[in-house]
């Protein structure tokens, strides 16, 4: 790979990190009604499919155990939804969406379609196919990502260079990580 290849991915790597923590960073400023976006998915996520482990939702949205305990204890507070024992399970327990909780989402409905326009605000039919593309293929990058780092490191000890070895002559334009 030539130096031009190697400072194009690199400004391709900064701009899309860069872009994950301000979508992030803006995503959490996000309350409706006193609920975060996030609060919101958990409650429009019960609404859509009925109850749900917590567990499950956090699978499902990409979210860590502790970060949808948080959510729900806000969720419940609020009175938009509660934890139930599973009539199946005992141990098992599943958060289920209060009729208060289906009038916060009605009354809000529109909120994520609104919010697709002002995130895709002005770009025509192409852009956002050719964005589509470049989703899915770094959307496929990332389930692989952790794997293949860690998979490379491994490897880069076992084969443990000599002091002094030489290694690429790259330099950082921006911070790495």
């Amino acid at each position: 790979m030539d130096n031009r290849d190697w400072e194009l991915l690199e400004e391709a790597d900064w701009l899309f990190r860069k872009l994950v923590r301000r979508f992030v960073k803006e995503r959490d400023k996000i309350t409706i009604e006193g609920i975060s976006l996030p609060g919101m998915l958990i409650l429009n996520s019960v609404h859509q499919q009925g109850e749900q482990r917590l567990g499950e939702l956090a699978e499902q949205l990409d979210f860590t155990s502790g970060a949808v305990t948080a959510l729900c204890d806000k969720l419940e507070d609020g009175g938009f939804a509660v934890r139930v024992r599973s009539e199946e399970d005992r141990r098992t327990v599943v958060l289920r969406i209060t009729e208060q909780g289906r009038e916060l989402l009605k009354r809000n409905r529109d909120a994520g379609a609104y919010m697709i326009s002002v995130l895709f605000e002005g770009f025509t039919s192409e852009e956002l196919a050719a964005q589509i593309g470049t989703f899915k293929r770094l959307s496929h990058n990332v389930e692989r990502f952790s794997d293949t780092v860690m998979a490379y490191a491994e490897e880069k000890q076992a084969a443990q260079k000599p002091k002094g070895a030489e290694s690429t002559n790259r330099t950082n334009r921006f911070i790495s990580y």
